[in-house]
């Protein structure tokens, strides 16, 4: 069997927890900033899991890590 590729935009954006759950980063923290309170940019720098609907995709496109 052939190697799988692993998708570009997946492996930067996504890694895999040691049970198995794909964990991401929040969105909403790149630019302005100023309008938002310094706790809801605290709370943004969090990780988070990916919603169970997705973890089966992500797992497929990031077969590797």
């Amino acid at each position: 069997m052939p190697k799988i590729k692993t998708h570009s935009g997946a492996k930067k954006r996504f890694k895999i927890s040691k049970n198995g759950k794909a964990i991401r980063a929040h969105a909403n923290k790149s630019h302005i900033l100023t309008k938002k309170t310094t706790k809801r940019k605290r709370g943004l720098r969090q990780t988070g899991v990916a919603d169970v609907t997705n973890q089966k995709q992500i797992k497929r496109l990031i077969p590797y890590k």
